[in-house]
């Protein structure tokens, strides 16, 4: 029998400590994902849940542990979502909170983070920079430093997630969770082999900063769609959870986050960040197959996606699907040249983004301007036609740019 770090009843007393602020987050059917991998395919939306992330189930759980201990303030490194939780449970709790994040963090996770009332400094390259600079805080001032996942409090309440999915879904066969430090991945694991030791648990992280599946990263900041999930370095309490409790570990590219925060924007109408979406880009590599019999549940766990993130990745999944098309075309340098041009687009069902004038740094006739359009149409198919009525009318498309 194997032997469980966390007991069931930590993880009872975790929920009871949420109650009130921690929600029971939907598990809703994703039909677009059974019908194209089989199996049956559940979502756990966390990205529903308080602060917009699990991290609020392991922050109450922590505060309430620690009682008038706490009375100092609490503080913690976080690239975000942590601090999001914490901060809103130190105002629950009505203690301070002090926030240190690595430079370049979200900015509208640092916004949510001041929203509650917390005091925040961003400064260093990585999390741990972050993590170290709330130690030497807390060492300074006796506020008491909230680690975002080493810590048995912090994992117990993350296991709550685990304990929803073993009530609400039956015939649970393969859970797929996101895996940063180890906190929810563990914490699940834990939850979820207690009661169903059978159910298959797999981890997945981002190849730009993958330590549990052994690419350590280099030293400096990690630039990745991901963010919520780089973490360097496994934690001491974690590593020995996921190296007993879960089954498998995979390592997704980066352009497959994106497309997965595209497809659950799109099909499933969920707002996922990277790192909360890095479940379905396992199932979109191929890596990881849904159980033949029962159901995978694909755990979804954060939603704090940057606004101003949102247009690049429509943008590239409408290139990638060939519905963006950018020429480069020279046309006459007279009245109406241009819009000749457009017009013949517009004729061919083309509809017009952007137009460009470019008149410097290449070679054209006197009596000659370059444009760059960008075009929205239906498919590649579609795109050949435009391109190919543009020059039966004697238009020179010198460079098909992207499409």
């Amino acid at each position: 029998m194997p032997v469980f770090p966390i007991d069931p009843s930590d993880i009872l007393a975790a929920r009871k400590a949420g109650a009130g602020v921690v929600k029971r987050t939907p598990v809703t059917e994703s039909l677009s994902l059974t019908e194209r991998f089989g199996g049956n395919v559940v979502l756990k939306a966390e990205n529903l849940q308080r602060t917009g992330s699990f991290k609020i189930r392991g922050a109450m759980n922590k505060l309430a542990s620690l009682g008038d201990a706490a009375k100092n303030g609490v503080v913690a490194g976080s690239a975000g979502n942590h601090a999001q939780a914490l901060a809103f449970a130190a105002k629950h709790y009505g203690v301070p909170c002090q926030i240190f994040v690595p430079t370049g963090a979200s900015l509208s996770k640092m916004k949510s983070v001041l929203s509650y009332g917390a005091t925040l400094t961003e400064g260093g390259d990585t999390l741990s920079d972050a993590v170290a600079a709330a130690q030497e805080h807390a060492d300074k001032t006796g506020m008491i430093l909230c680690h975002p996942f080493d810590d048995p409090i912090v994992v117990a309440g993350q296991a709550t997630l685990g304990l929803e999915l073993v009530e609400d879904i039956p015939d649970l066969a393969t859970v797929i969770v996101p895996l940063g430090g180890g906190g929810l991945t563990g914490g699940v694991a834990i939850a979820v082999k207690q009661a169903m030791p059978h159910v298959r648990i797999i981890g997945v992280q981002v190849r730009a900063c993958a330590p549990y599946a052994g690419d350590h990263p280099a030293d400096g900041p990690i630039v990745t769609l991901a963010d919520g999930i780089a973490v360097k370095t496994p934690g001491d309490f974690t590593r020995p959870i996921i190296e007993q409790f879960v089954d498998e570990i995979v390592v997704v590219e980066e352009d497959l986050v994106a497309d997965a925060m595209v497809m659950l924007m799109d099909r499933s109408k969920l707002y996922v960040e990277g790192g909360g979406a890095v479940g379905v880009s396992a199932l979109l590599s191929g890596q990881v197959v849904p159980s033949a019999t029962g159901t995978t549940c694909v755990v979804l766990s954060g939603g704090n996606v940057d606004l101003g993130l949102v247009p690049n990745l429509i943008r590239r999944n409408e290139t990638q699907a060939g519905r963006r098309l950018i020429l480069f075309v020279r046309i006459s340098d007279r009245p109406g040249g241009l819009a000749r041009l457009l017009t013949l687009f517009a004729g061919a069902g083309a509809n017009l983004i952007e137009v460009e004038h470019v008149r410097e740094g290449i070679s054209l006739h006197v009596r000659e301007t370059g444009v760059q359009v960008v075009l929205e149409v239906r498919g590649r198919e579609h795109a050949d036609s435009v391109i190919s009525m543009a020059r039966q009318n004697d238009y020179v498309v010198d460079e098909v740019i992207s499409r």
